[in-house]
């Protein structure tokens, strides 16, 4: 049976599985209340008489315990008669609620602000907004007015506020303070007496190039403080308005990659504020055109464009002007060759949008064009993602592109359906086609990004097919282009190439590792958490099963999305093989991207150390469309070797 799981950062509440347990009346949520406010403690019987009545009636003692016995009804309906109860328990003079340390909303709540700073800073924000949406209103809604409750209430509701503060500090300390000022000003509304919120208001919105707007700020603490509490503003808000008026460069944001995102994008944070205003919806597009400069030059560049955008998007779609969002949405045609997304959560809020600009546009030929990109879009941002429809928009948006005969607009339809172009093994022939026609396209009618997206997507296509000597010369021409137009980078997966390179020609295995770790080293700072995270381990991993090495998978590495394949063979390692074997079976089909036939390769190795009959016909299945083909070569970053030797090795494997 499912645990009970309760919540008390609004109404209170006991759930099992997501439904609802009935607790009876307000007196029964009020011992509940009670229990769980004593964190496992037993609580005596007269304190929760003297807690639930001012003055207690005749058989108040009578009426709790009746209470107990009705909740734990409720909490543990499957007990035996006369069993003892396991949650809510009698103990000593009184009752205890034996709830597991995860069951309880508050608790949750704590637990994750407190591990929120001891992790990542840049993770920080999304575990603390995580941690804020467990509150579904005050803490202990209903007995706002018991003594009882009274500073539990105090105590939860300033970690909450503190909790608010500090992930607008971590937002403006990483250099994202543009995400930080909707939530101050929400937060101000309804608690104008905190300083340090106005504090990181002003400098949130000073950093992303409003210091008019900081200013007032400032001024409207010091009204609010001086007229309603007779205070003075405290140093910190004086301090900081005296670096604004200075323009002191302390208060600059940290790197200046991310200070020029902030001062650019400062435009589109103020058409959000006036989405009705004139000129808004010139503004929204221009601060679009300008992220997506942003986003070629990598690093803190692209990570700043990455978020602004879904804000520009929620910006448009404020003011209810379907073509206008399209086109927000649509503007954004930032050359994509790795079939992996950096921000899962980013890229489907982005589909979702799409889809619902896409529902409203009206149905005539006049917004095929929007219609296009919208599809086009859908298929980038689903990239990776196994269902029916990326591959189905990026085909409608290919259709359109080429009826409209509109080079720029084919060229982002192209790049949608290269994006949706790894759904099995062996489609490199495919992917060197759409390369080919996104060169020439490009290169007919100037859209260098797009050329640069083509060569990449040949050397791709090209290191799949065992043509080295093709790839070499894709790879030299993306080269010269980014070095003629500043499109640093390309020099990312070039590195990565050549590492691939000196292990698909057999060069040592201590050669091409240090190759590899080389190019790891470049992905550090380059904004891509979707291509960096566990592609060295893979990579070395399919260095040493392509050498007949052992494994060696270190699981205390960070594999990022391809730890389902890796663990296993650390389990065998250990000796579990009945674990390892498990883990076999539950591996997924790998995602449809450029690793695809790596992974497949990676499921095989397992399936013939473990003599897993099912998995390696398994496995060879997926891997037969590729035969002929370089396993991950189709990548341009690593490889596992030759398909048709895992072919041949499955073949050789004895039947059980």
């Amino acid at each position: 049976m499912d645990a009970v799981t309760f919540g008390v950062l609004g109404p209170v509440t006991a759930e099992r599985g997501g439904d609802p347990l009935a607790l009876k009346g307000p007196r029964h949520r009020a011992v509940l209340a009670r229990l769980v406010l004593a964190r496992r403690r037993t609580v005596p019987v007269a304190r929760l008489v003297e807690d639930l009545w001012e003055v207690p009636p005749p058989r108040a003692v009578g009426a709790v315990r009746t209470f107990v016995g009705d909740l734990r009804r409720a909490l543990e309906p499957d007990r035996a008669p006369r069993a003892p109860a396991r949650l809510l328990v009698t103990e000593g003079p009184g009752y205890a609620l034996r709830a597991a340390p995860g069951a309880v909303d508050a608790w949750r709540f704590e637990t994750a602000v407190a591990e929120a700073d001891r992790g990542p800073a840049a993770r920080a924000p999304d575990r603390i907004r995580a941690a804020l949406e467990e509150w579904r209103g005050p803490a202990y809604a209903e007995f706002g007015a018991a003594r009882w409750a009274r500073g539990e209430r105090t105590r939860l509701t300033e970690l909450r506020l503190r909790a608010v503060e500090r992930r607008a500090e971590l937002l403006v300390d990483l250099g994202r303070a543009a995400e930080a000022v909707p939530d101050l000003d929400a937060h101000l509304t309804g608690h104008p007496w905190r300083e340090e919120a106005w504090r990181l208001l002003a400098l949130a919105l000073y950093r992303t190039g409003r210091q008019g707007d900081a200013l007032a700020v400032l001024r409207r603490a010091r009204a609010r403080l001086a007229g309603r509490l007779g205070l003075d503003p405290g140093p910190r808000l004086r301090r900081l308005e005296a670096g604004i008026l200075a323009q002191d460069p302390e208060l600059d944001p940290p790197g200046a990659p991310a200070d020029a995102a902030a001062r650019l994008w400062a435009s589109a944070t103020e058409a959000y504020d006036r989405t009705v205003a004139a000129g808004a919806h010139a503004r929204l597009e221009s601060a679009v055109g300008l992220l997506r400069g942003l986003a070629v030059t990598g690093g803190d560049g692209l990570e700043a464009a990455r978020e602004h955008r879904t804000t520009a998007i929620e910006a448009a779609e404020e003011t209810g002007d379907a073509e206008l969002t399209a086109r927000v949405i649509g503007a954004y045609d930032v050359p994509a060759n790795w079939t992996r997304g950096d921000d899962p959560e980013a890229a489907r809020r982005i589909v979702e949008a799409a889809e619902r600009t896409l529902a409203a546009l009206p149905p005539d030929a006049a917004a095929d064009a929007a219609r296009c990109r919208l599809l086009a879009t859908v298929a980038l941002e689903s990239r990776g993602v196994r269902s029916e429809r990326g591959p189905r928009a990026a085909a409608e948006a290919e259709r359109i592109a080429r009826r409209l005969d509109d080079p720029a607009l084919l060229a982002f339809a192209l790049n949608g359906v290269f994006m949706q172009s790894c759904t099995r093994a062996g489609l490199a022939p495919r992917r060197d086609a759409l390369g080919a026609e996104l060169v020439a396209l490009g290169t007919r009618n100037g859209l260098v990004n797009h050329t640069v997206l083509g060569h990449l997507v040949r050397l791709q296509a090209r290191s799949a097919l065992a043509d080295l000597d093709a790839a070499d010369e894709h790879a030299a021409a993306a080269e010269r282009l980014a070095a003629r137009h500043d499109r640093p980078l390309v020099a990312v997966f070039t590195d990565w190439y050549r590492a691939l390179r000196l292990a698909v020609t057999g060069s040592p295995y201590g050669t091409a590792a240090a190759a590899y770790r080389s190019a790891a080293a470049r992905l550090d700072g380059a904004g891509m958490p979707g291509l960096e995270r566990g592609l060295l381990p893979l990579a070395l991993l399919g260095l040493r099963l392509a050498h007949g090495r052992p494994a060696d998978v270190d699981p205390g590495e960070d594999w990022g999305p391809y730890r389902p394949w890796a663990e296993p063979f650390a389990l065998l390692a250990d000796g579990r093989t009945a674990e390892a074997r498990t883990a076999l079976a539950a591996l997924p089909q790998p995602p449809p991207d450029l690793l695809y036939e790596a992974l497949c390769c990676a499921e095989a190795a397992l399936a013939l150390r473990l003599g897993d009959r099912p998995a390696l016909e398994r496995a060879r299945e997926r891997l037969l469309p590729a035969a002929g083909e370089i396993a991950g070569a189709g990548s341009g970053l690593l490889t596992f070797g030759p398909v048709d030797d895992w072919l041949a090795a499955i073949g050789r494997a004895p039947a059980p």
